[in-house]
């Protein structure tokens, strides 16, 4: 890794951290908030909401402006407010005020995803691309892992109102070192002849939209996981609590260590990142199948959890980096900010069927379609590779 490599990485993947971190810090304050506040959990629930939803409405529209006008004045500006926000928020006196400033987070947020990959694809060379994506992935996992813990220890010391504040004024730095090494963040460069038109049709055609559902029901196996995997394996084989948490956490583990493999094999072999995709997503589907449909020692669950995860894991960068390639030179703020929406959409719209499914005794089910959305996933990424290189084939 070159210097100016590793600077580019740490700048950009800090403030990816922190917007990870920020959206997940306000989820253990709840019990403390719902006391001080007199509210309901729904209304709690609504904080979050109102933060993620904001951030994937507004993503796209942000591409359009950072494709535009440049990445690293939005990149400063996001960042300063989502600090602010946050730290506003403990100096609140009413829990409307904190609605409101999680609407500003959220518009804060929006902007890391387009500015990032923008800068990371002005800036990487060539042939380090993929670890670049991969550690930009890696650090925001890292941010969500860490909040609640880091929030919890705060608290007793500090107070809700202190470890907001202080957390909040954390990325005041960030921005000062995105401002101080500006001059090595630079955005693609933009062909001279390029339409305005095309940019518009861009992201309505056959590859973007096919990406965009790879995104989508890649989000919606996580969040499946994440939100049953416990219960599904409690009611299918008895598996005590213990030993199911530790399954979730392992595949968890996996899912964020495998983006660094995946990183460096994505630059090792370029030419087969959809082969290595499919390998992978595969792999995960036997995984995942297995636990829900294969009786197994209690002990092997955590481990078969992990590899499910470091498969999922190793296949998201090079799914970015397909993406990557499949935008035109210049595009790539407003592809990757509509792209990058399917991940929240994804994350909203799964819960509650699986859900249904145990509510109607079919928790047998859940895992199946979990890797039944795998297996769309994997339809949209052959699809999507395929459809890019048909563009740029009549486009040549």
């Amino acid at each position: 890794m070159q210097n100016s490599d590793a600077r580019i990485v740490s700048l950009i993947g800090t403030g990816h951290f922190l917007s990870h971190f920020y959206v997940l810090c306000l989820a253990p304050l709840f019990i403390t908030w719902r006391g001080e506040f007199e509210v309901s959990y729904a209304m709690l629930g609504l904080s979050v909401a109102l933060m993620s939803g904001t951030t994937a409405v507004l993503q796209t529209p942000v591409g359009f402006l950072v494709d535009k006008y440049g990445a690293r004045p939005f990149l400063v500006g996001g960042t300063l407010l989502m600090a602010l926000s946050i730290s506003a928020m403990g100096m609140v006196t009413d829990y409307w005020m904190i609605l409101a400033l999680a609407v500003l987070s959220g518009i804060g947020n929006s902007v890391i995803h387009p500015a990032d990959y923008a800068i990371l694809a002005g800036s990487i060379r060539k042939e380090f691309m993929g670890r670049a994506f991969a550690l930009h992935t890696f650090t925001g996992n890292l941010g969500f892992a860490l909040a609640p813990p880091v929030i919890a220890l705060l608290m007793p010391w500090l107070g809700w109102r202190g470890t907001l504040v202080t957390v909040g004024l954390l990325g005041l730095p960030v921005v000062a070192g995105i401002l101080w090494q500006s001059r090595i963040l630079h955005d693609q460069a933009k062909p001279r002849d390029a339409k305005p038109a095309a940019a518009r049709e861009l992201l309505f055609s056959k590859p973007i939209l096919l990406f965009f559902g790879f995104f989508l029901f890649s989000a919606m196996v996580g969040a499946g996981l994440q939100s049953f995997l416990i219960t599904v394996l409690g009611q299918l084989w008895g598996t005590p609590v213990e030993i199911a948490s530790f399954a979730l956490t392992g595949y968890m583990m996996g899912a964020t260590g495998g983006t660094l493999i995946g990183g460096w094999v994505t630059d090792k072999t370029k030419s087969n990142l959809l082969l290595f995709v499919l390998g992978l997503t595969l792999f995960c589907m036997v995984a995942l199948l297995s636990l829900g449909l294969v009786p197994m020692p209690y002990a092997a669950m955590p481990f078969v959890a992990l590899a499910a995860g470091l498969a999922m894991g190793a296949s998201r960068t090079p799914r970015d980096v397909m993406l990557k390639d499949a935008c035109p030179p210049g595009e790539i703020g407003k592809v990757f900010g509509f792209v990058s929406s399917g991940l929240p959409l994804g994350g909203a719209i799964t819960p509650v069927p699986l859900g249904l499914l145990i509510d109607f005794g079919l928790p047998w089910l859940v895992l199946p379609v979990i890797a039944g959305f795998l297996a769309m996933s994997l339809f949209c990424a052959g699809s999507a590779r395929g459809a890019s290189r048909q563009a740029m084939v009549a486009a040549e």
